[in-house]
């Protein structure tokens, strides 16, 4: 909370198309400097080349493809802290990564997530999908109830000294055969679909405009669910990463 007893702003930044392991690293920066109170809460978005991460505890036998086809498309495997299963990220999908001190807002984990969820759900609404949650799957489903429900986003987050990092991955328009290297968040035979597929447009390729489009739909959805203002602007992220962007080699 503020002084005047609103809640405190998120500052979102666009960084484009960031390597998996420089935006990895940008987030702990910025989650020690949220846990320092050197900086406010802010929300980071972004796509990835291709590469698949697994959660602390995430079965490895959920990546279906061999070393050797990883390793010629040069995909990288990555387990890193968030909970969760195995997750692919590409270009065409959207990467929100919330930096937020939990005790400061008055928020627990679950409504965090319920608030993600919903966020991801406005996005796809207003590309013209429906979609909604899935009781026992966090993340976003179209047809959750049906016969064949697709998961069209992801959900797993880390909260280190009261401050979340980690976050969400809304499938805008990747290349879905990708999903093909894995069981999506280690669930053999699910099927993964996109806002592209869904409203009728399976051959659009991906796009960083399109993602990034896309971006600030979530970002002022997930403002309005945890009732801040949303500022946009790079200066947190600079004042971390010690550059003017968040790591040298991103692409627009």
């Amino acid at each position: 909370m503020t002084r005047d007893g609103t809640r405190a702003p998120i500052r979102a930044t666009w960084l484009g198309r960031v390597p998996y392991r420089e935006a990895w690293d940008l987030q702990k920066r910025l989650a020690a400097a949220r846990a320092d109170e050197t900086i406010g809460d802010c929300l980071l978005l972004l796509e990835h080349p291709a590469v698949l991460t697994l959660g602390r505890q995430a079965d490895e036998h959920h990546v279906l493809a061999s070393p050797e086809t990883l390793a010629a498309r040069g995909i990288e495997v990555l387990r890193v802290e968030r909970g969760g299963e195995v997750t692919y990220h590409g270009p065409g999908q959207l990467v929100a990564y919330p930096i937020l001190g939990l005790s400061r807002r008055g928020l627990l984990v679950r409504p965090l997530v319920r608030a993600l969820e919903a966020s991801m759900v406005a996005t796809c609404a207003a590309a013209g999908v429906q979609a909604s949650r899935r009781e026992g799957h966090p993340g976003c489903w179209c047809n959750p109830d049906g016969a064949t429900p697709r998961k069209i986003g992801a959900l797993g987050l880390r909260v280190e000294r009261g401050v979340t990092y980690h976050g969400i991955a809304l499938n805008i328009a990747p290349d879905l055969a990708d999903f093909d290297l894995i069981d999506p968040c280690g669930m053999p035979g699910v099927t993964s679909t996109s806002i592209a597929r869904e409203a009728g447009r399976p051959d659009e390729a991906p796009s960083t405009a399109t993602v990034e489009g896309a971006a600030w739909t979530f970002a002022a959805a997930l403002a309005a669910q945890l009732d801040s203002q949303l500022e946009r602007g790079d200066d947190v992220v600079e004042s971390v990463a010690g550059t003017t962007r968040a790591a040298a080699a991103v692409t627009r």
